[in-house]
């Protein structure tokens, strides 16, 4: 998996081995997230845009403001975290090409953006992010 020099990794690039799905690994960092910080929970998101549709319900969704490649985990603020969550071995998992697009043009319009490598990574950019987030 190709990582561009201006997205940040959290965990183990190296990493090579069993682990949780992408889908385990979502519902584990929301279930951590909303146990650990609620009213942050509270406001976070995982936009839906994977999955087989028709071209009418591309077309529809679209329309209702789906954006392709949006990240996996995305929680308003100043500055917004965006988070594209991977399995831990990042091999068994793959981009689809609007991903980099989406974090690149959050990047530019000022958000905290990274790729994190299984649950506990993302956890670890999420507070590296609350530290560095104004009070």
């Amino acid at each position: 998996m190709f990582f561009p020099r201006w997205l940040p990794v959290y965990g183990d690039k190296t990493f090579r081995g069993k682990c949780p799905t992408e889908t385990l690994e979502q519902v584990t960092f929301f279930a951590e997230l909303r146990r650990g910080y609620p009213t942050i929970g509270m406001i976070a998101i995982h936009p839906r845009n994977e999955g087989k549709r028709t071209y009418y319900q591309s077309s529809q969704q679209k329309a209702e403001g789906m954006t392709a490649g949006a990240s996996d985990i995305v929680i308003p603020g100043n500055p917004s975290f965006v988070c594209e969550l991977k399995r831990q071995d990042h091999t068994k998992c793959r981009w689809e090409p609007e991903q980099l697009d989406y974090l690149e043009a959050a990047k530019n319009n000022g958000c905290f953006v990274c790729v994190a490598l299984g649950w506990e990574s993302a956890f670890n950019a999420l507070e590296e992010w609350l530290a560095s987030t104004p009070k």
